[in-house]
């Protein structure tokens, strides 16, 4: 147990996002025995090392996934292999390599997985989402709010492979601070295994933080008095793109809670019993943040409500003025109609003072029809 002491404090520092990782270019003549050249001369292979009793072996060049089996093969220890975007091209030679499953192949390399854990006979296949907060100064009805890729990850008894999609979710200082601590590599792909589970977790949990945020900021806005001038129900776009946003993080975190769970209670020759445990940490995140995402989407159900019924209520009120101020011009308009007929023998035609008090009986009826409409909440 004190080998692994200080699992959580080497990668709890993950929360914080990473910048995209480029693509390192090998040698001509590595990549000549290889064949991972890609497109534009980069190669899909971002870093390949081999892991001897928790140290990273250093080599006088980059290794190829081929030579650095071989090292594993002869001295023990294990490799791990970090892969950006493959091509099926690319990734053939290492799948036959390490013989993996060609169908976790063919989804690593497609991507667009639903998080997962499968076993096959001698590896488990992982795919986890990837969630990065967008910042933003405003939030509109256009807003991307979130970002998602994927890392799928290959577990064997002596290899670790990892193959990214999407821009976010760098390992790179994942691994340099793994590599700081010798004790917690020396038990294997299993340990490594765990610190991108709880890296992505992390990466969940910071974002769901911000969301909170955000829906915070648009729930105190439809709530507030509306301000002279502003459009009513303009918070409905907002409320619409905001849900979509959540929906797309609930599709990363939901599925993922199942896998952890195994993980962390079924016991599976590749993963170390003293490895094992600290995924039902993991899972405990995953049921966190799942429980904050469904609070999320039926918060934010009751805001879009609400903002409709205000949007009702508020067109209820503009038809009953509107109503009001109708019915009280209806009666000059009434009055001017009847005495615009041109008529010889109609009542106060030819009195001296019918003009000023019919104007003056028009005035007092819509007074009063004024009043009582008022008195009622209807002007």
């Amino acid at each position: 147990m004190s080998m692994i002491r200080d699992l959580r404090a080497v990668v709890r520092p993950a929360r914080v996002s990473l910048r995209k990782t480029p693509r390192r270019p090998l040698p001509a003549d590595t990549l000549a025995r290889t064949g991972t050249r890609g497109a534009g001369g980069t190669s899909a292979v971002v870093d390949c090392a081999v892991y001897r009793d928790g140290a990273r072996v250093e080599c006088t060049g980059p290794l190829t996934p081929q030579q650095a089996m071989r090292e594993v093969r002869r001295d023990g220890g294990f490799v791990w292999i970090g892969l950006h975007e493959p091509t099926e091209a690319e990734f053939a030679g290492i799948a036959a390599e390490f013989g993996l499953h060609p169908l976790a192949v063919e989804d690593a390399v497609q991507a667009h997985q639903r998080p997962k854990l499968e076993r096959y006979d001698d590896s488990l296949f992982t795919v986890f989402k990837t969630v990065h907060y967008l910042e933003h100064d405003e939030l509109t009805a256009s807003s991307e709010v979130v970002s998602t890729g994927e890392v799928m990850c290959f577990t064997g008894r002596d290899f670790f492979i990892t193959v990214r999609h999407g821009g976010q979710g760098s390992l790179r200082a994942l691994r340099h601070r793994l590599q700081d601590d010798p004790e917690l590599l020396a038990k294997g792909p299993s340990a490594v295994l765990h610190a991108i589970a709880d890296h992505v977790v992390d990466g969940y949990i910071a974002v769901a933080d911000a969301l909170q945020d955000d829906i915070d900021e648009v729930e105190t806005e439809v709530f507030s008095p509306g301000r002279k001038g502003t459009p009513r129900g303009t918070d409905a776009g907002r409320i619409y793109q905001l849900k979509r946003e959540i929906l797309e993080f609930k599709r990363a975190v939901s599925p993922l809670l199942r896998p952890m769970q195994l993980l962390s209670e079924r016991p599976m020759r590749l993963i170390d019993p003293d490895i094992q445990k600290y995924f039902r940490d993991v899972a405990d995140h995953v049921a966190r943040v799942q429980e904050q995402v469904v609070g999320f989407d039926e918060l934010l159900n009751s805001i879009l409500q609400a903002n409709l019924a205000q949007a009702s209520v508020a067109q209820n009120e503009d038809m009953r003025k509107i109503t009001s101020w109708a019915a009280i011009i209806a009666v000059p308009t009434m009055v001017c109609g009847v005495y615009g007929m041109n008529f010889d023998y109609m009542p106060e035609t030819h009195w001296k003072y019918g003009y000023p008090v019919i104007l003056a009986i028009t005035g007092a009826i819509c007074l009063g029809i004024h009043r009582t409409l008022k008195r009622n909440g209807w002007l």
